[in-house]
C-alpha cells in the first residue's frame, strides 16, 4: 500500500496529525450531537432552534471534511470511523429522550465551549511545528464561537 508523503518534518507532522485527529473527532461529534438534539428537540421555540441547530451541524460536517482532507495532505490517513468516534469523543452529549428546548440551548452551548476549549489548546500546540494547520484550526474555532455566541444568546436572561 502506497503512502502519502508530506512536506513537513515527522516531528511537525506528528502534532499536525494529533491535532487534526482530534479535531475531526469533535465536529464529527458535534455534527452528532447537533442532529440528535434536532430530532429530539420540544418546546416553544422547537422551529427556531430546529433550524439552527442544522446550521451547527453543517458547520461542523463543512469544517470535519476540510479537516481530514488537511491529513491527507500531510500523509495522516484521517479515522472518521464510527468506533474511533465513539470511543474517543469527549465533548458533552444528550440524554436519550425529548430534550427541552432550553435544555438543548444549553447543552449546544456547553458541547460548543468545550470544543473550542480544545480548539485553542491545538491552534497553541501547532503554531511552530504546522503553521498551516494552525490557521485551519484557528478558523474552526472562529465559526464555532460564533455558533456558541448565537445559542448562547438563546437562553438570555435565564431568568425570563
Amino acid at each position: 500500500m502506497a503512502m502519502v508523503t508530506s512536506t513537513l518534518p515527522e516531528a511537525a507532522r506528528k502534532v499536525a496529525g494529533d491535532a487534526l485527529q482530534d479535531t475531526l473527532v469533535d465536529l464529527l461529534g458535534l455534527s452528532l450531537i447537533g442532529k440528535q438534539a434536532h430530532w429530539a428537540i420540544v418546546g416553544p421555540r422547537f422551529r427556531s432552534i430546529h433550524l439552527q441547530l442544522d446550521e451547527v451541524v453543517t458547520l461542523a460536517r463543512t469544517h470535519a471534511d476540510t479537516v481530514a482532507e488537511r491529513c491527507a495532505a500531510i500523509g495522516v490517513a484521517p479515522d472518521g470511523r464510527p468506533e474511533t468516534i465513539a470511543g474517543a469523543f469527549a465533548l458533552p452529549g444528550p440524554e436519550a429522550g425529548w430534550l427541552r428546548d432550553t435544555r438543548v440551548v444549553q447543552l449546544v452551548v456547553d458541547a460548543l465551549g468545550s470544543a473550542v476549549t480544545r480548539l485553542r489548546e491545538r491552534v497553541a500546540a501547532t503554531a511552530e511545528p504546522d503553521p498551516v494547520t494552525q490557521d485551519l484550526l484557528i478558523t474552526v474555532t472562529g465559526d464555532l464561537e460564533k455558533q456558541r455566541w448565537m445559542f448562547d444568546a438563546e437562553n438570555w436572561p435565564s431568568d425570563g
